[in-house]
């Protein structure tokens, strides 16, 4: 698969959390958890389970930054 997002983040599957019509997916990338949110649908025609590896991809036009 080609994506044009140079943005990915290679990780583990540890949380699949199905609701009425989102997911929540869990992906831990080296220690730090990413989670996204994607259609039921979606979960189940790329068959995500617990454990698998997965990249978190990343397409934003805007990236927010703050510190304390």
């Amino acid at each position: 698969m080609k994506l044009s997002a140079r943005n990915r983040l290679k990780g583990k599957i540890v949380e699949v959390r199905k609701g009425q019509t989102t997911a929540h997916v869990r992906i831990d990338v080296n220690g730090t958890v990413v989670t996204a949110a994607i259609t039921n649908e979606a979960v189940d025609e790329l068959g995500l389970k617990v454990g698998m590896d997965a990249y978190a991809v990343v397409k934003a036009s805007d990236v927010m930054v703050g510190v304390d």
